[in-house]
């Protein structure tokens, strides 16, 4: 190599450091900004977390509204809800009625591990036996431990947030404008 050619290749070496040189203080720059801030963490199991009313924690089971009608079950596209019911048949209640027939929640169980929290099941429930609560702390040790029965669906319950209020401009609805009309009274010459 020459001496000609090596003093052409070293200046674009000396070029090539010196185009590093901003981006490495640009960088330091940004540093120590950031080390100048304080940050917004939160130590979680000492400092609770601030959570939105209406946030999508764990689902909560309302037994006495669940009637066994498979919808969840069916809806769910993890097949995570397991349910089992047996039909009951109750006496009638007036002389010379039919036996009537209800069916009984034997089980019902929720597959934490595989349930992928949609809420698909909760919309399609009929009759408002499934919620959303907001709790979030219920990690296990073993994986086969979060498959939740009914009895640990139904403690989280209480933890469950009232609906939000209905608008004041809205209409009211039909179920109460039926029950707040007057009775209907059978005309005199009728009996």
């Amino acid at each position: 190599m020459t001496e000609q050619q090596h003093s052409q290749e070293s200046p674009s070496k000396a070029s090539r450091f010196s185009g590093m040189v901003p981006g490495l203080i640009k960088g330091l720059a940004t540093t120590a900004r950031t080390l100048a801030t304080p940050s917004h963490t939160l130590e979680y199991p000492d400092v609770k977390p601030y959570l939105p009313p209406r946030t999508r924690g764990v689902i909560a089971l309302l037994e006495e509204n669940c009637t066994n009608c498979m919808l969840c079950a069916r809806e769910c596209p993890d097949w995570c809800i397991y349910i089992d019911s047996h039909k009951e048949t109750l006496p009638a209640t007036t002389e010379g009625g039919r036996e009537r027939q209800r069916n009984v929640l034997d089980r019902f169980a929720i597959d934490f591990s595989l349930c992928m929290y949609c809420g698909i099941c909760i919309e399609v429930c009929p009759f408002d036996a499934l919620h959303w609560s907001p709790e979030f702390e219920y990690a296990e040790f073993d994986m086969r431990d979060l498959l939740h029965e009914k009895s640990k669906l139904g403690q989280w319950m209480p933890t469950v947030p009232p609906p939000p209020a209905l608008d004041p401009n809205s209409a009211e609805p039909q179920e109460i404008t039926a029950a707040n009309k007057p009775a209907r009274t059978v005309p005199k010459g009728r009996s």
